[in-house]
């Protein structure tokens, strides 16, 4: 690609509309899109398989931009590549994803150029960015979808599925555990669709990277089994040919391409230092820069003629002759293959096939029951059998998890077996999370899974999850002190609370397997909120559902489970999860003595507060102030449904080593406990 006058123009209107986007703002990151534009360029208008008319193309290269603070670099080529928008119910709308006037109102309310890269607000971004190393393990997600997809879809003389996957990263990225989690699993699958593109340029906010990061970094990755080439100078667009063509041409790893770059400002002394990285530039120091771009010193978001026309011609034609093709393809295949073209539609649009939990079946009563954990494991794969596209795995847990998906084609997802559903993450929580997020952000229906103490470890993905409103299932298992003898660092106390805070996320703690049922039946059906599942390891007795409400009432987040014969309860006791057994001991306890009691199995809090006032207000009425919630976990929070007047039954320290049933006397999780309470805040209230 040897460079034009036309190249150089292109190159610099990506600078200085990014210039110009921050210094308006008062803003922002200038470095890095000005110095990864040409990087940013030869991609996009030379190798990049992107139709700007169509930026949900199934089979379109990703570019995600894991520095997410060089967000003016992605926003710039929006614009001027012309990307249109769509809208969530996946129309390609006539209007450009990013106007001039959204580059103009960079980081400003309401404009489609925030501060960072944010999926589903901006069409063209890929995936929300920003904290280091969540994208780079996100684009390993993606590659993976791309290898699953090609082996379950793709038919001798019908290669619909072949695209890469391309990530932009800093030096904040390398140093970020997660991304040395993704990298070292990106390397034992070989995904040989993957390239990551890091922007060397031995800066952070604080300065020079010699402050803390010194380590081989092309050592490292070729530890990883990955390959490796470099580009001198990131202005080299030839170099930066041959190294995209490396890519393209190594089809048994993923490649890593190092580019060093320094940023060519109009002041001869200035250096790339904390102020040009992370604050504008200033009025002067911008017209200095234009000036030495030849560029016209006043103007500003000044697009010369024949740029937007280039781009049009490069990236705009090759991509839209490449999706005219593959289009033309996929009518044939939906003639000859017309139950996985079914298939395509439904996952693209995340909607369930025809009949997908036709072989979920109830659970019979059983004072002795099955731990949540594992009549999930058994409505998962019922679910698996009809929806494909359910795919997930295991932080090395998956034994205990209970979240293999058992059939005779599923097998382990590898190279040689693209079309495995099952995965395992090893033990690496946080780049799971993140690889799971990438999966649904490629139309997968994913989950992974691991110990309820370790979401501590994969909150930030988890975060995410939630921010981008994609329906990942996060499933965690193992879920109280009731652990026992694991003893406190494996006992989780608050976490359930800490998943509550996450907004936009629904947690489902289900008391029995009938409501594990139930949790499965609602999870499916979203498809823009992310689940957290949270289930037993201990066994819980499967209630009987001819004595007490039908499971379906999970389904409204809390529901009246036993109650009162005819008159107004004098007390409620709200439990979840494990705890609700106990309270239905305590129940019956209480009912022989004649008090009237109400047992309220709330499994979500989300589910029933998005429930109409008159529906909560019938569970939970007002007028009853007598009220004790039962959790084995972090009070904060319950005091919103116990009330200012009742009693909160939880957990104030951590746990301890014991067996199970010492610690639930230790603790005060049994029903004489739970009925004591009762009798307390009647007396209190009365």
């Amino acid at each position: 690609m040897s460079q034009t006058n036309m190249d150089q123009l292109c190159i610099n209107t990506i600078r200085t509309l990014a210039m110009d986007a921050i210094q308006k703002a008062n803003s922002g990151h200038p470095g890095a899109p000005m110095a990864m534009a040409p990087v940013a360029y030869c991609l996009w208008q030379q190798f990049l398989r992107y139709d700007p008319e169509h930026p949900i193309w199934a089979n379109r290269d990703r570019f995600v931009l894991s520095a997410g603070h060089a967000s003016a670099l992605l926003y710039s080529l929006l614009h001027l590549c012309q990307v249109k928008a769509v809208d969530p119910t996946y129309e390609v709308l006539g209007k450009l994803s990013v106007a001039l006037d959204d580059i103009k109102n960079f980081r400003q309310l309401d404009s489609r150029c925030p501060g960072h890269p944010e999926y589903r607000w901006t069409s063209g971004v890929e995936t929300t960015t920003g904290p280091l190393g969540q994208g780079a393990a996100n684009s390993v997600g993606m590659a993976i979808a791309g290898f699953w997809q090609a082996g379950y879809f793709n038919r001798p003389d019908f290669e619909l599925f072949d695209y890469d996957v391309y990530a932009l990263l800093g030096d904040g990225c390398m140093m970020e555990g997660v991304t040395c989690e993704a990298a070292s699993y990106a390397g034992h699958l070989k995904l040989s669709n993957l390239c990551w593109i890091y922007d060397s340029n031995n800066i952070t906010i604080e300065g020079s990277t010699d402050l803390s990061f010194t380590e081989d970094v092309e050592a490292r990755f070729k530890s990883y089994g990955w390959n490796v080439t470099s580009v001198q100078d990131a202005n080299d667009l030839d170099a930066l040919e041959k190294a995209y063509t490396l890519f393209r041409n190594t089809d048994d790893r993923p490649t890593l391409i190092i580019v060093e770059s320094h940023i060519a400002y109009g002041s001869p002394n200035k250096q790339d230092t904390h102020a040009a990285h992370g604050e504008p530039l200033g009025e002067e120091e911008i017209k200095l820069t234009k000036k030495n771009y030849g560029w016209p010193e006043d103007k500003q978001f000044y697009i010369p003629d024949g740029v937007v026309e280039h781009f049009r011609k490069g990236i705009g034609k090759r991509s839209r002759e490449m999706r005219d093709k593959w289009m033309e393809k996929y009518e044939k295949y939906k003639h000859k293959f017309p139950e996985l073209a079914d298939h395509i539609y439904a996952m693209q649009h995340r909607k369930l096939p025809e009949g997908w939990d036709r072989d979920i079946t109830g659970f019979p009563a059983d004072p002795k029951g099955i731990a949540t954990r594992v009549s999930s494991g058994k409505v998962l794969n019922a679910i698996a059998n009809n929806v494909p596209w359910l795919i997930g795995g295991s932080a090395d847990l998956a034994p205990s998890t209970k979240t293999t998906i058992i059939s005779e084609d599923a097998g382990v997802f590898s190279i040689k077996y693209m079309k495995g559903r099952n995965f395992h993450f090893g033990i690496r929580e946080h780049a799971m999370g993140s690889i799971i997020n990438g999966l649904s952000l490629s139309k997968l229906r994913s989950y992974g899974s691991t110990f309820l103490i370790f979401s501590d470890y994969e909150r930030p993905a988890i975060r995410l999850s939630s921010l981008m409103e994609i329906p990942v299932i996060h499933i965690f298992t193992h879920d109280s002190i009731g652990v026992g003898e694991d003893g406190p660092t494996h006992q989780p106390v608050e976490q359930i609370a800490s998943l509550r805070a996450i907004p936009g996320l629904i947690t489902l703690r289900p008391a029995d397997a009938n409501e594990v049922v139930e949790a499965w039946r609602v999870i499916m059906q979203l498809r823009h909120e992310p689940v957290a599942l949270i289930l037993t390891r201990q066994g819980l007795p499967t209630l009987d559902r001819s004595r007490y409400a039908p499971a379906a009432g999970l389904r409204r987040g809390a529901y009246i489970l036993a109650d009162a014969e005819k008159e107004r309860p004098d007390v409620i006791l709200i439990g979840t999860g494990s705890e609700v057994p106990l309270c239905i001991d305590a129940y019956e306890q209480l009912t022989s003595d004649g008090i009237r009691a109400r047992v309220v199995s709330m499994p979500s809090w989300e589910l029933f507060e998005q429930q109409d006032q008159d529906y909560r207000d019938s569970v939970l009425p007002p007028s009853v102030k007598a009220r004790v919630s039962v959790e084995q976990a972090s009070t904060i929070g319950w005091e919103r449904y116990a009330g200012t007047q009742g009693k909160i039954i939880g957990m104030n320290t951590f746990g301890t080593s014991a067996p199970l049933k010492d610690i639930q006397k230790k603790f005060g999780f049994t029903p004489d406990r739970i009925v004591s309470a009762a009798k307390d805040v009647i007396k209190e209230n009365t």
